[in-house]
């Protein structure tokens, strides 16, 4: 964390090595609970409330109930970039199970905590991201949509972390989850997109991906622009065969892709990546432009 982080808590706004909560949380005991990230612009929410009513579905999947409506959740992040030293910056919401025994039955935690961060993110080095960052095809898999639905964004991200172990160890800067039948998922912390003779790919989400917020909207201005789109199943030979790559996400943003395996892409930043994140620029521009 920088060192000007600050964190809501308990209706107190606080410096986050300031921040303290109770070691039988089951949020740290055992991963339970839901988050959200959420980047500002301009000390505007990005898609906020599309994030909200992402973090209402996964807490309900989990039969977990938010203390705070939207409403206030959305007046605390206001409050809580207000605070903030920067005019852009990264929110990380969390609801918590909360305090209880130990023990995995959540029966007597009767209280979920809230929190939420502001501080600075940045997925992949500047100078990295200027040349393409390098991915590797991780061994380890996505839990499958029958253990754990992809859909719920839970603090429990360990399969990701081994993955981007995997990706550090090997002098990566990310690494890609397959799915339990070898077929592309997803980035440990974001989604990808292929382009192959002009279209635009990337796997549905029942292929085990999370249901990305900065994904639709790639979608979305990929189709205002004319470029074809489809949602598809892809394999490890897609990526190898790929004329472009990217990775997206509320942390990633977006960031061209130069090799997979050591296999270096013909384009990086490829023409449709570079159309598409001068789109994304400006619906930031439109969105988050002006002054609160």
């Amino acid at each position: 964390m920088s060192t000007h982080s600050i964190t809501w808590l308990n209706g107190q706004l606080l410096p986050t090595s300031q921040a303290l909560m109770p070691v039988n949380d089951h949020g740290l005991l055992y991963g339970d609970g839901v988050f959200e990230g959420i980047r500002f612009y301009r000390r505007r929410a990005f898609r906020l409330q599309q994030h909200l009513q992402r973090l209402a579905l996964s807490a309900r999947a989990i039969a977990l109930d938010i203390p705070l409506s939207a409403v206030e959740l959305t007046a605390i992040i206001e409050r809580l970039i207000d605070a903030f030293a920067d005019d852009d910056g990264y929110i990380r919401l969390m609801v918590t199970r909360g305090v209880g025994p130990l023990g995995l039955n959540p029966k007597s935690c009767s209280q979920p905590n809230v929190i939420a961060i502001a501080d600075q993110l940045m997925m992949i080095d500047t100078g990295q991201q200027q040349v393409g960052a390098r991915l590797i095809v991780s061994s380890v898999r996505r839990v499958p949509a029958d253990g754990l639905d992809p859909r719920i964004k839970s603090l429990n991200y360990l399969n990701h972390i081994l993955a981007k172990i995997e990706a550090n160890h090997g002098g990566a800067d990310e690494a890609i989850l397959l799915n339990a039948q070898g077929r592309v998922a997803e980035g440990t912390a974001d989604n990808i997109f292929i382009v192959r003779n002009g279209r635009l790919l990337t796997p549905p989400c029942s292929e085990g991906a999370l249901e990305g917020i900065t994904r639709d909207l790639v979608l979305e201005l990929a189709r205002a622009d004319g470029i074809e789109i489809g949602e598809q199943p892809l394999g490890v030979y897609d990526l190898y065969a790929a004329d472009e790559c990217f990775l997206t996400g509320t942390g990633a943003e977006l960031i061209a892709v130069a090799s997979i395996d050591c296999r270096s892409l013909p384009s990086c930043p490829g023409p449709v990546f570079q159309r598409l994140q001068q789109a994304f620029r400006r619906t930031i521009a439109q969105e988050c432009g002006g002054e609160k």
